[in-house]
């Protein structure tokens, strides 16, 4: 299997929260596209290991994702050693993407300027012929590597207008029941009694998701969009594309 688009998450939730409405509308625009969390959430204040991956497939399969993988990175303290830079060079080597998407280079959390950096770096050593590294697959090089945005704000380089595909987001963020604030009043069913509240269980969390999504829609004439960085700039073979969408 190849794909043209991956996802990578530091933890489960991460990225449906940051891009979710982007993948979803991919694949219906007919993309192959896959997730890949580089670990299973095990240091979260809420829910269990077991709990957190049938929630992140359960978010896969409702954006509608081929592939929904795992790596074992260390959560609370991402590692980003040559042994963490192998393994996602593998899955890197063995999917193909020509995209992939990750984490911006600073956030809230410590893991998701870790995980930029091991992005960054496995997605140029997976084209080195010399570099070797266990399992199947020829080099291969993403052809373009972006950031989404997650707790902390940046300039973003471009913004997906993900008003067709919100509801499908939307259903993917339901899927994590443990973690998030759900909008029918619950936050994770019962569990509010047994665990304490975090920032993301939190009901003004949700409502901040939201907001972020409406403002960048309104810069781009949308309802809602989604902001992405980019070390490099863009190149645009049609000026009159990038023109706002209410002067076309």
């Amino acid at each position: 299997m190849t794909l043209d688009i991956l996802a990578i998450s530091p933890h489960p939730d991460d990225v449906e929260l940051a891009c979710g409405g982007t993948l979803a509308r991919a694949v219906e625009s007919g993309a192959r596209v896959g997730l890949l969390h580089l670990t299973r959430g095990e240091a979260g204040t809420r829910g269990t290991v077991e709990e957190r991956k049938s929630e992140a497939e359960c978010a896969g399969r409702a954006l509608g994702a081929e592939s929904v993988e795992f790596l074992d990175c260390g959560d609370g303290a991402l590692r980003t050693g040559a042994a963490e830079e192998d393994a996602l060079i593998e899955v890197l080597r063995r999917l193909r993407p020509e995209m992939v998407l990750g984490p911006a280079a600073s956030d809230r959390h410590p893991d998701h300027g870790r995980a930029h950096r091991l992005v960054e770096a496995a997605c140029f050593y997976a084209g080195l012929a010399k570099r070797k590294v266990p399992g199947r697959g020829e080099p291969h090089r993403p052809a373009a590597v972006f950031h989404y945005m997650l707790h902390d704000t940046f300039e973003p380089r471009f913004v997906i207008d993900v008003t067709s595909s919100w509801n499908k987001k939307m259903a993917a963020l339901a899927c994590y029941q443990s973690q998030l604030y759900q909008s029918t009043g619950q936050s994770g069913g019962s569990r509010d009694e047994r665990e304490p509240e975090t920032k993301v269980s939190s009901p003004e969390y949700w409502l901040a998701v939201e907001g972020r999504a409406r403002h960048y829609g309104l810069l781009i004439g949308a309802e809602f969009g989604e902001p992405f960085g980019s070390r490099l700039p863009l190149a645009v073979s049609d000026l009159m594309s990038v023109l706002p969408r209410g002067l076309r």
